[in-house]
């Protein structure tokens, strides 16, 4: 396994970290496959991953439990371990410390070596500045509770620049990847942070794993000129080029994709992307922006709608009918006649209140006039 030293810290972290926002479920998102997720986790730790990301809301606030699992037995000593304040939670600043405490006893240990302010965006920001939430976390580090304290970010690059001026931060997470270059923090933000001595996180590096199983036309690029390059690799390793890049986190749904990204992770560093690779990103770069028509990751922030649509599968489908074309029109139709009806697009009302959550800024209300449309 490769390291990086994490920004002006002295802390060394691995290339790749562990990402447990997409752990196996047993088919509903809030029953963690227990025993697969342990197996994963401990084996990537096994093989040098010295880092962990959970948060509080993940996999129906069972994500942290199912960590908390993989960790015991001696684990929890070998790595470093990254959780999330969830801000919308937080109304007053008296709220922070029941959240802690009951994210140490989910996750089996009296510490959290990295701990961030979640999905922080413009607004969420100064309420939790005002709230005095940076001060509370000042003093949990005093006591021993969290160690470094910083964010994740889903903003423009503009908020970006303003929140890391706000305050002396450890470090930030940001969504990168390469067809997200100018989008959110981008590869400004990437360059600003780092050039202000923070160490930075990357996730969503494969776009919401979207781009490890690309579409025809993108896997045409890929294979050019008789090479059977690998995307989830290339996309990887591409981050992994950039010497700002502290850490890339990748959520890992199964063993397979645990040891691919490791291998990746050992073949990785700065300048050891080769110019032809660089190229074919390039020419991806290119077809993508021509394929996706709404940026959904399937996050799953904008959840629960008030009104009971399943936003991320809507826009999954509509993403799968532009992309692929052909015959997965009538897949993707048949798909979404198959969903509940009151899960379904026809039953957004454009209230907005999912519109304030997303981190990528789409116009939900509007989009799902157009899922609408589609699948009439």
């Amino acid at each position: 396994m490769n390291y990086r030293t994490l920004g002006k810290t002295d802390t060394k972290l691995s290339a790749l970290g562990f990402g447990a926002m997409r752990l196996p479920t047993k088919g509903n998102e809030a029953d963690v496959d227990e025993a697969q997720a342990v197996e994963m986790i401990r084996y990537a730790i096994d093989q040098g991953v010295n880092y962990v990301d959970t948060a509080y809301v993940y996999h129906g606030g069972n994500g942290e439990g199912a960590v908390g699992k993989a960790l015991a037995g001696g684990y929890r000593e070998k790595v470093h371990l990254a959780t999330k304040l969830p801000v919308w939670s937080v109304q007053q600043v008296e709220d922070c410390d029941p959240i802690l405490n009951e994210q140490l006893v989910r996750l089996q240990t009296d510490h959290i070596d990295f701990y961030l302010l979640h999905c922080l965006q413009e607004k969420s920001w100064q309420k939790m500045r005002d709230l005095g939430v940076p001060q509370w976390a000042e003093k949990a580090q005093s006591d021993g509770r969290i160690g470094h304290f910083g964010f994740s970010f889903h903003d423009t690059y503009d908020t970006l620049v303003g929140i890391l001026d706000d305050y002396d931060w450890s470090f930030c997470q940001i969504q990168y990847n390469f067809v997200n270059e100018d989008v959110q923090a981008g590869t400004k933000g990437l360059k600003y942070a780092a050039a202000k001595g923070l160490g930075v996180i990357v996730m969503e590096p494969l776009f919401g794993g979207t781009l490890a199983n690309p579409p025809q036309p993108v896997w045409e690029i890929w294979n050019n000129n008789h090479h059977r390059y690998r995307p989830a690799d290339v996309a990887l390793r591409w981050l992994w080029d950039k010497p700002e890049v502290s850490m890339v986190l990748s959520g890992m749904g199964s063993l397979a994709q645990v040891k691919q990204n490791i291998d990746s992770a050992c073949r990785s560093g700065v300048g050891w992307l080769d110019e032809h690779e660089a190229t074919l990103v390039a020419r991806v770069q290119q077809e993508y922006a021509k394929l996706s028509p709404i940026p959904c990751t399937k996050c799953g922030y904008c959840m629960p709608c008030p009104n009971g649509v399943n936003i991320p599968v809507n826009f999954e489908l509509y993403n799968n009918a532009a992309v692929f074309e052909g015959s997965s029109i009538v897949l993707c139709r048949n798909l979404y006649n198959s969903l509940p009806e009151a899960e379904r697009a026809k039953v957004c009302a454009a209230c907005g209140v999912c519109q304030e959550k997303c981190p990528q800024g789409i116009e939900i209300g509007k989009m799902m006039g157009l899922v609408r449309e589609q699948f009439q």
